[in-house]
C-alpha cells in the first residue's frame, strides 16, 4: 500500500504515541483486560489512518478529453443545477462528493487542460455534507480550461474536522486527467461545477473512486475561448 506524503509525518507520530501507550500498559499491567482493549483500539485506529492516508495507484489510459474524472473517493451527495455567480455568472451543474473518514483523501485532476485560476479562501468549518459548506467553509478553487474551451471549476472544501487543504497545481500550468491535485486531511468534500448541458454519468448516492469513475461527459464545443 502506498502512503500519501501528506500522511507520513502524522502516521509516524501516531505510531510512536500508540507504541508508548501500549508499551506502558503491558509493562505494568500485562494481564489487565484494559491493556488488551487499548491494544485493540490502537490497531483499529492505526488501520483507519492507514486507509485514510493511502494513495490509490489508479491511472487512466488515454486522453479522455471529453470526460470528467471523479477527483476523489467518496459518495455523491449533490447533483443539481445552480447559478454559479462567483466565476461564471451562469447556470452550472454542481456535483458534490463527500469523503468520510473511511475514504482515501487524495485529490486528482478532473479534466485535461490548463489551470486558469487558483485561489484559497478562509471560512467556517461546517459539516462537509451540509449544502452551505460549499460556499461558507474554508476552500480552494481551481478552474481548468480544457482543449475544447470548457471551463470546469473544482472546489476543495474543509469540513468540521478537516482543517488543512493542500493544493499542488499552479495557475498557468497544463495538467492531464488523473494527475495529482492535492489532499484534504480528515472528513471533507469536493464540488465540481460543469457546463449545464454536460451528460451526467452518476447518480446521488453512488460511491465513486478517483481515477476509476467517470462523473460526466462534457458537451461538444466548436470554438475555444480567447
Amino acid at each position: 500500500m502506498l502512503i500519501h506524503k501528506e500522511g507520513r509525518k502524522t502516521l509516524l507520530i501516531t505510531t510512536i504515541i500508540l507504541a508508548l501507550i501500549n508499551g506502558f500498559m503491558f509493562s505494568f499491567f500485562p494481564e489487565s483486560v484494559i491493556s488488551f482493549v487499548i491494544l485493540f483500539i490502537s490497531v483499529v485506529l492505526f488501520a483507519l489512518m492507514m486507509n485514510f492516508f493511502k494513495k490509490p495507484s489508479r491511472v487512466y489510459e488515454g486522453d479522455l478529453l471529453d470526460y470528467v474524472n471523479a477527483p476523489t473517493d467518496g459518495k455523491i451527495v449533490v447533483i443539481e443545477k445552480v447559478f454559479e455567480k462567483k466565476y461564471f455568472n451562469e447556470e452550472r451543474i454542481q456535483i458534490s462528493i463527500f469523503m468520510s473518514f473511511f475514504n482515501a483523501h487524495s485529490n486528482w485532476i478532473p479534466v485535461t487542460g490548463k489551470v486558469v485560476h487558483y485561489s484559497h479562501e478562509r471560512g467556517n468549518f461546517h459539516a462537509a455534507y451540509l449544502p452551505k459548506s460549499s460556499h461558507e467553509n474554508e476552500h480552494s478553487d481551481i478552474i481548468i480550461e480544457t482543449p475544447d474551451g470548457h471551463r470546469v471549476l473544482t472546489r476543495q472544501i474543509a469540513g468540521a474536522v478537516a482543517r488543512r487543504i493542500v493544493t499542488y497545481v499552479k495557475e498557468g500550468e497544463d495538467y492531464h486527467i488523473g494527475d495529482q491535485l492535492g489532499f484534504i486531511k480528515l472528513g471533507s468534500r469536493m464540488d465540481i461545477f460543469l457546463p449545464v448541458n454536460s451528460e451526467i454519468l452518476v447518480q446521488i448516492g453512488d460511491e465513486v473512486r478517483a481515477n476509476e469513475t467517470l462523473l460526466a461527459r462534457l458537451p461538444q464545443q466548436l470554438t475555444k475561448r480567447t
